[in-house]
């Protein structure tokens, strides 16, 4: 019998994280299981049981990570913010898109039925999605902040509801762009400008 070999990895739980994806990538979330990924990354089940204790909260913890990514790109596109909002929102729709284009695995989990369905999302899950979106909450409220200021924008914006809106209509796209039913990834800047006029357009009074 030839024996397992040892794991030379620095960090397990890293590495089984990305080779899920990568399963998932190329199997679909069905086609994964803790057995099949101990023995893809060359560990034992119970060294893999031990940073994760079931495909759920191994669905779970991709989907957090996502989040994550998403929250530390979203700082850094606060950190550059300029005094454009307009320009620094178009920014922020393209980025939204790239991410999602970018880690479709990770963003169908983030968003999918297989963890918040079909699933049970873990309670670090919940936090991390709950603090990305109120980052984009805080965005529109900048953004109606500075226009009611300039007094172009109505003082009676529920800014809550208008992220809730906004952010599935960029969902929507990121969704269409993904399964392929929008094909001309030409069109993407014309796209990005619309959906940065609807943005203003409801902030508007």
């Amino acid at each position: 019998m030839t024996s397992r070999k040892p794991y030379h990895h620095g960090n397990l739980h890293q590495k089984l994280l990305e080779e899920a994806t990568l399963m998932i990538g190329e199997q679909g979330v069905d086609g994964i299981s803790m057995r099949a990924l101990a023995e893809r990354v060359g560990v034992s089940r119970t060294a893999a049981y031990h940073h994760f204790k079931d495909k759920n909260a191994l669905l779970c913890a991709i989907a957090e990570q996502g989040f994550q990514h998403w929250q530390a790109h979203f700082a850094q596109l606060m950190h550059e913010q300029s005094g454009d909002m307009t320009r620094w929102l178009k920014a922020f729709v393209r980025s939204y898109l790239d991410l999602s284009w970018k880690h479709p695995e990770e963003y169908d989990l983030m968003f999918g039925r297989p963890v918040w369905k079909n699933g049970e999302p873990t309670e670090s899950l919940k936090t991390a999605s709950f603090a990305c979106f109120q980052d984009y909450v805080d965005l529109i409220r900048l953004l109606t902040q500075e226009g009611q200021e300039g007094g172009e924008l109505s003082k009676d914006i529920d800014c809550l509801r208008l992220a809730q809106v906004s952010w599935s209509m960029l969902h929507g796209m990121s969704r269409l762009l993904n399964d392929g039913i929008y094909l001309d990834r030409n069109a993407i800047d014309a796209m990005l400008d619309s959906a940065v006029e609807m943005i203003l357009a409801a902030a508007k009074v």
